[in-house]
């Protein structure tokens, strides 16, 4: 039996169209081991969304095959698609496979090892077709959410962005492709589904007409395309699968957020209320460089859309620092504009100038040291609100679906999320003692100090409800009851009574799932 390892750089797709690729594999045959092992296959999903993307893309690659230089080392992915021709004259690279061709990794691997083609490029022209690649899983590396690719492809043309270059336009996969997996999940006792995608928002624009997605920059044509009902009809579906609890969205254009569409969401109750809105950055001026397709003004209704629709919702955004003409005064209205909008978490980037992109040849490149100090300000900024953020929830009773056990301050204890995507933990019990879950409720905004009970390292399963069949409802746990099955994949209740360390909330279990 042939042994193979995948390693995943990048995205949330990207990690899906790995799951996808070993379990092609395994299907025929294969058997998957640690990419650290040695492997008779290495297969590296790769990214090349910044330059220091595509480098780690190319030590990884080199690493495979100093591992085993008698593999097969196959790139696969975003990188491939922007780097076909340099990836022919590497080395260490035997087989290179693009976007929209990752389905056939399984045969590509038979045809290359019987001799049946000597070309070993699987490379498109990804910009000049409308095709959605029937990738499929049926069961998730985490086994209490699972991510659902439904959407590939970008016609923004961001000007620092080397993305729809290197995944084409838009293509949506089929809502019926959508529901058969998402139900197969399901039936697997999976809870959570999130929903993502390259760009989500444009979901479902290709399916009325396909050749206008082809069409990148129509912007006012987008803006009034089917896409927003197309993406309102899949979540409702979604919502209706027997076993689902939790839904979430990907990342998020702000231009999809009307008042009709959150007040849609709304009445979704498994909807979480938790949203991330890609701003990039707070300045105008900095914004049409960017060719972003809103202001911040827009982007600040948008946010209070959701504050109105939702009761204190998870809003969560990305912000570049240091794009081509940041002035001192540009950063520092960037800054003061977060910090008005408050969020949850901002995920901050210093701009990477990557070639073929327009952004690389603009005048006015920032220095290193002035990205890294802007950076290191938004971090900081973003370190308080996040903590304000959490502080709100001391106190009151939320839904956390359990994920695994941890230790946390040298206390034991099966830590998860909130709905908004907030980590909470609940401290572990005595094994066969559920009467002492949880912890003395703290002071609001305190941390724990104190010692913990004893925790059976083999039992996750105090402080949580027995298991249900795969796929069905939980059951109430009776009060004081052994539960005999593991914690994880649980949805419980519990009261948030402070922190257990900077980015955890501690809880206390208030009896019985959510």
């Amino acid at each position: 039996m042939p042994k193979a390892a995948l390693h995943n750089l990048g995205c949330k797709v990207n990690a899906y169209e790995t799951e996808a690729m070993q379990q092609q594999l395994e299907a025929r045959g294969y058997e998957i081991v640690p990419f650290d092992q040695k492997a008779d296959v290495y297969i590296i999903n790769t990214c090349s969304v910044t330059n220091i993307a595509d480098r780690k893309s190319r030590q990884m690659l080199h690493r495979a095959k100093k591992m085993n230089p008698d593999s097969v080392v196959v790139a696969a992915g975003c990188y491939v698609q922007v780097a076909a021709d340099a990836l022919k004259e590497d080395a260490a690279v035997d087989i290179i496979v693009g976007n929209n061709q990752k389905a056939r990794l399984a045969d590509i691997l038979d045809e290359f090892f019987s001799g049946g083609r000597e070309d070993v490029s699987y490379v498109v022209d990804i910009s000049h077709t409308n095709e959605y690649e029937a990738l499929h899983v049926d069961r998730i590396a985490d086994r209490t959410r699972a991510f659902i690719k439904v959407q590939d492809g970008c016609n923004q043309f961001c000007s620092y962005c080397i993305i729809p270059y290197a995944r084409g336009r838009v293509r949506s996969r089929r809502p019926e492709e959508v529901l058969e997996e998402v139900r197969t999940l399901a039936a697997q006792g999976y809870k959570e589904m999130v929903l993502t995608g390259i760009h989500l928002s444009s979901y479902g624009l290709d399916f009325e007409n396909p050749e206008s997605a082809l069409t990148a920059g129509d912007y006012k044509a987008e803006e009034n395309a089917l896409y927003r009902p197309w993406l309102l009809r899949l979540i409702r579906e979604v919502s209706g699968v027997e076993g689902i609890e939790r839904i979430r969205l990907g990342s998020l254009e702000p231009r999809i957020i009307t008042g009709e569409f959150a007040a849609e969401l709304a009445r979704l109750p498994k909807l979480c209320p938790h949203f991330h809105l890609s701003l990039q950055s707070g300045c105008d001026a900095t914004l049409k460089r960017m060719n972003r397709h809103y202001n911040t003004e827009e982007y600040r209704e948008r946010c209070g859309i959701l504050r109105e629709a939702f009761d204190n919702p998870a809003i969560t955004t990305d912000v570049i620092v240091g794009f081509p003409g940041e002035t001192e005064e540009e950063f520092a209205a960037t800054r003061q504009y977060l910090e008005q909008v408050h969020f949850y978490e901002m995920h901050v980037f210093k701009y990477s100038r990557r070639e073929g992109t327009r952004a690389a040849v603009m005048p006015d490149q920032v220095p290193e040291p002035v990205k890294a100090e802007r950076s290191d300000q938004l971090l900081e900024l973003e370190k308080r609100m996040s903590r304000e953020y959490r502080q709100g929830f001391v106190g009151t009773v939320q839904e956390i679906l359990l994920e695994e056990p941890a230790e946390i301050g040298g206390l034991p204890c099966v830590v998860g999320h909130t709905r908004q995507y907030v980590r909470a933990a609940v401290l572990s019990a005595a094994a066969g003692n559920t009467e002492n879950c949880g912890a003395p409720a703290l002071e609001a905004g305190t941390a724990v100090k104190s010692a913990a009970p004893a925790f059976d390292a083999g039992n996750t399963a105090n402080c949580t409800a027995p298991a249900a069949a795969a796929g069905t409802a939980a059951n109430p746990a009776a009060p004081h009851e052994h539960p005999a099955a593991p914690a994880r994949g649980r949805i419980v209740k519990a009261r948030i009574t402070g922190f257990l360390d900077e980015e955890t909330l501690l809880a206390e279990l208030t009896g019985g799932p959510g």
